[in-house]
């Protein structure tokens, strides 16, 4: 009889089970994008615990009040024995307004009765989660952040090529339905996207003009990996709004794990907060899912094939922002251009995306490095660092950070 092999696990699943055992009480918050993972990992975290584990989650229709958080603190700290732990996991914790100041007012009560229950927050509106963290949770929690899964993740839980991976981007929830291309985009058109746009940014956060953040959302998935001002996009969206609108729309998207802006790198703070953003898709499947194309048919289009790729490398790097790694930039000066600019730590370096050959020299790298003084410099795909090999490895790997 032919063993199964045992489900596929990111390695954070390691991490939480790590913090889990551990003696002593804390609080973990797990946050990331829809379907990264989350409540698989902390199921695949404390199936092998030795103590009580009770998971509940806020993500239903009509919304949880904070008593409801209470009772199931309550039923947790029922589950303790003796001198034993309990673990309570709460997913979509977002969705109750006015949560952080009961979990502080809870955590608080324990932390002086002496109780040993663990707690485990799960949120798939990073932004949101963040803000009630900072306003009331101070001092008393650890975060572990997810990231969409990457292309090493992909190919080891569903064995696919680096091809798919560039097209169907890093969904693992849709990936069985790639054989049948028509299900697998209703799938991400209706399951994620409409599900994270009412969901996690609509019924979360104010905004007074939904259908405007709709359309900015399929206008940044258009242009995924070019550079437009806030006034060009306004253009574009045939609205009346105001560019401080946009940007903060963009930012709840980008909040949601969806899509974001990158700012211009001007080696100073209040200059690229200023700049034109370059928009960039955080899953190569918030693109392809409303092109039309089939995998085929976008390979055979080499235009749209390399605006993929880029963005794949792109949503390579915005991973690595999303766990805290390095913060990520564009940088531009008059006809000279760069794809990526990454820092970490006091580290830079510059990364140019070619998809088919490359000309030998590169003006706007150049002109980067005569301006900034670049670490390292970059080129992936054409005569460079291949796709695959720089999807493969960590960010890390390739900027190296330097305190």
């Amino acid at each position: 009889m032919s063993q199964e092999n045992p489900p596929f696990q990111r390695p954070q699943v390691a991490t939480l089970a790590t913090r889990l055992a551990e003696p002593r009480r804390f609080m973990q918050v797990v946050t990331g994008p829809r379907q990264a993972g989350k409540s698989t990992l902390v199921q695949q975290a404390t199936e092998t615990l030795d103590m009580p584990v009770r998971y509940v989650s806020a993500d239903e229709p009509t919304l949880r009040g904070t008593d409801w958080i209470g009772q199931q603190w309550e039923a947790a700290r029922l589950s303790i024995a003796g001198d034993s732990s309990a673990t309570l996991v709460l997913d979509e914790i977002q969705k109750i307004p006015a949560w952080s100041e009961t979990v502080k007012r809870l955590w608080d009560e324990d932390t002086r009765a002496k109780r040993p229950l663990k707690v485990v927050l799960l949120g798939s509106a990073p932004l949101l989660i963040a803000q009630g963290l900072s306003e009331s949770l101070a001092g008393r929690f650890e975060t572990l952040p997810l990231s969409h899964w990457s292309f090493t993740e992909m190919r080891a839980a569903f064995g696919w090529s680096l091809e798919e991976y560039v097209f169907y981007g890093g969904y693992p929830g849709a990936a069985p339905l790639i054989g049948e291309p028509l299900r697998w985009s209703r799938y991400i058109l209706d399951s994620l996207i409409e599900t994270s746009i009412s969901r996690d940014v609509l019924l979360l956060s104010r905004v007074d003009k939904p259908a405007l953040l709709r359309r900015l959302f399929d206008l940044a998935c258009r242009y995924s990996g070019q550079i437009l001002s806030y006034t060009k996009m306004l253009g574009q969206l045939q609205d009346a709004g105001n560019t401080t609108t946009l940007a903060h729309y963009l930012e709840l998207l980008a909040g949601a794990g969806m899509v974001c802006g990158l700012p211009k790198y001007a080696g100073d703070v209040a200059r690229s907060r200023g700049s034109s953003p370059k928009l960039q898709a955080q899953n190569t499947a918030l693109i392809t899912a409303a092109c039309g194309y089939t995998l085929s048919e976008a390979r055979a289009n080499r235009e749209f094939w390399g605006r993929l790729v880029e963005s794949a490398v792109g949503a390579h790097l915005v991973n690595a922002v999303m766990k805290g790694e390095c913060e990520l930039y564009y940088w531009r000066e008059r006809n000279h251009e760069v794809d990526f600019i990454v820092k970490a730590g006091r580290a830079l370096t510059a990364i140019e995306v070619k998809s088919g050959r490359a000309p030998l020299a590169h003006a706007g790298t150049a002109a980067f490095a005569q301006a900034f003084k670049p670490g390292r410099c970059l080129l992936v795909g054409g005569d460079g660092i291949a796709l695959e090999d720089f999807l493969t490895q960590p960010v890390t790997h390739w900027v190296g950070a330097t305190e």
